[in-house]
């Protein structure tokens, strides 16, 4: 699949391709801000939006044909700020009135029907909204790795023709099956290679050093962001680390560190128009 989207993007097979992928677009005003400003001013090429969330709608209002894809959820893990299902939908409840806060609670109570009914609608509102919907991952990475799950979420790329986020290879020993392949199979596209990044602060030489030693095909990096606000320290706990993201991905030093390593910034929306053919 790899060395088809290449060609098809019109790539060497020796490219290192890199979207950078701001997540959370839609949870708090300060996200939103923050997600917008990596994508107009930064390096970020991409972000997901979490639907149900309380500042989703605002996300749709400021939105001006950005890269952006649904992270279709069924948690809402801070303590101080929920959201829950677009769809009548009880065993996807928590005990506080939305979505719970583990993906074992999901696991263990979740009706698969009212899963598939909640991603779609997920989806559908996006596009509703005027979203050019452009790819589709999870919140939280992970809910996934189950295979009753799993079919449901590729189900729903292949219906909508969009490609998706998925964990690595070294995965899928822990998950029990061979997710990569049964995307591949069907001819779902995904990045070669998901890196999850944490704590990075902008002058952090280690995030330099990574930038030079991408796999070769497309890789992508997901990163929180968000400015700097009252309402971010109160709803989330990781506040320092997303206002540091958002300081390096709009930083001159990591743009110089990709344009002389020769990197080739891409989104999703060339990767879904590349599967799409």
């Amino acid at each position: 699949m790899a060395s088809i989207l290449l060609d098809l993007l019109e790539l060497d097979v020796d490219t290192r391709a890199l979207i950078i992928c701001c997540e959370n677009l839609g949870t708090t005003s300060s996200a939103n801000a923050g997600i917008y400003k990596a994508l107009r001013e930064g390096v970020a090429t991409s972000a997901s939006l979490v639907v149900p969330a309380p500042w989703a709608r605002a996300a749709a209002a400021e939105y001006r044909g950005e890269d952006v894809g649904v992270s279709l959820t069924l948690i809402a893990e801070c303590e101080l700020l929920k959201w829950g299902p677009l769809t009548y939908a009880p065993s996807l409840l928590g005990g506080d009135g939305g979505f719970p806060s583990t993906i074992e609670d999901i696991w263990e109570h979740a009706d698969l029907e009212e899963v598939r009914r909640e991603w779609r609608a997920q989806i559908e509102r996006a596009i509703l909204w005027g979203f050019d919907v452009s790819h589709l991952s999870v919140h939280l990475p992970g809910i996934e790795l189950r295979p009753e799950f799993f079919d449901a979420y590729l189900d729903l790329a292949e219906e909508f023709q969009l490609p998706i986020i998925l964990s690595n290879i070294d995965v899928e020993k822990a998950a029990g099956f061979h997710f990569r392949s049964l995307a591949t199979m069907r001819q779902i596209a995904f990045p070669d290679n998901c890196i999850s990044v944490k704590k990075l602060p902008p002058t952090n030489g280690d995030v330099m050093l990574a930038m030079e030693n991408f796999d070769l095909g497309i890789n992508t990096v997901q990163l929180d962001v968000a400015i700097d606000t009252y309402e971010l320290r109160t709803a989330c706990s990781d506040w320092e680390e997303m206002v540091s993201n958002l300081a390096l991905l709009t930083s001159r030093q990591i743009a110089e560190k990709i344009k002389t390593s020769g990197i080739t910034l891409l989104n999703y929306k060339k990767l879904r128009d590349a599967m799409r053919k």
